[in-house]
């Protein structure tokens, strides 16, 4: 093994890795330690990584089998499991989420890998789920036991159509060419650790049994927690750096505060579980296919 050295970020989220080469194979040890690290602090952040897309990936297949690059969204070219997060094709992901949640099996875990930094700005925030429901008054952490949302990739943005452009309508005319729809427990039981996490974010648009107006006071009210600023990392992106995210049980925000200059990161996941709730129920699909993005285990 390694000499690994962590280094806590922030008290609730995020640590720096330094020790570790991330071009070379790691043996079981080393990957063993990555991921108690990743377990206990949500994101794990590494310096002057020498990778390109195939190390990337064979980076992140340590961890796990690794998906296609998204269920709607082009690859980069020729490598069908990188996706281009590129302020060029569209707004930056400007908006709470975890990645892919309106599958039955979203990624248990994303990396990001920094290609071209703006100047300023363009940071990405990353929230631990988990320390927000342990915020939660014991009255709502009770009621969001209980509860289960539906999550879609189409959705109304809550864009006004006149600032929409044509590379915006387009893109999203892109994302949502297949439509998906999953309802997964608002808590989620984390398979590994057996932390609670409120499992919601953008995608997640209505509770399970109530309107869509009733369906959005509660999930505002949860997500309040989750981004209350102590449970974030802010993370400064430099050249050359991966971020490593557990996406089971954090949500992340792509800050749009860069003047549109170019800012682009690759994406590599890991494919994850089905979630499983308090009472061990497993999400179901109510609408959509998404097998050609990543298997599901039986």
């Amino acid at each position: 093994m390694t000499d690994i050295h962590i280094r806590k970020v922030t008290a609730t989220i995020g640590a720096q890795v330094s020790g570790v080469d991330l071009a070379k194979p790691l043996d079981e040890e080393t990957v063993v330690a990555l991921r108690d690290a990743l377990n206990t602090h949500k994101a794990l952040v590494f310096d002057d990584v020498d990778l390109d897309d195939e190390g990337q990936q064979a980076f992140v297949r340590h961890f796990g089998d690794i998906t296609t690059a998204h269920p709607t969204v082009p690859s980069v070219e020729g490598v069908p499991n990188v996706l281009p997060v590129d302020s060029e094709r569209g707004r930056a992901a400007n908006h709470w989420h975890t990645d892919v949640t309106f599958v039955l099996n979203p990624p248990q875990a994303s990396t990001l890998r920094s290609i071209t930094i703006p100047p300023y700005g363009g940071e990405t925030l990353i929230a631990n789920s988990a320390a927000a429901y342990r915020d939660l008054p014991q009255p709502l952490r009770l009621l969001a036991d209980t509860l289960w949302a539906e999550h879609t990739n189409d959705y109304d943005y809550a864009v006004p159509q006149e600032t929409v452009d044509e590379a915006q309508a387009a893109a999203r005319a892109q994302f949502t060419s297949i439509k998906y729809r999953t309802a997964h427990p608002v808590v989620r039981v984390h398979p590994l650790t057996g932390e609670r996490g409120l499992f919601i974010g953008g995608f997640a648009q209505r509770i399970v049994g109530l309107s869509a107006g009733e369906s959005r006071k509660i999930l505002d009210l949860l997500q309040a927690y989750v981004t209350r600023p102590e449970n974030i990392l802010r993370h400064r992106w430099s050249e050359n750096q991966l971020v490593l995210f557990d996406n089971r049980i954090t949500q992340h925000y792509a800050i749009d505060n860069y003047d549109g200059l170019p800012r682009r990161l690759h994406r590599v996941t890991v494919a994850g579980d089905v979630p499983v709730g308090v009472e061990g129920k497993e999400s179901y699909v109510i609408e959509g296919d998404a097998s050609h993005y990543t298997s599901v285990a039986a």
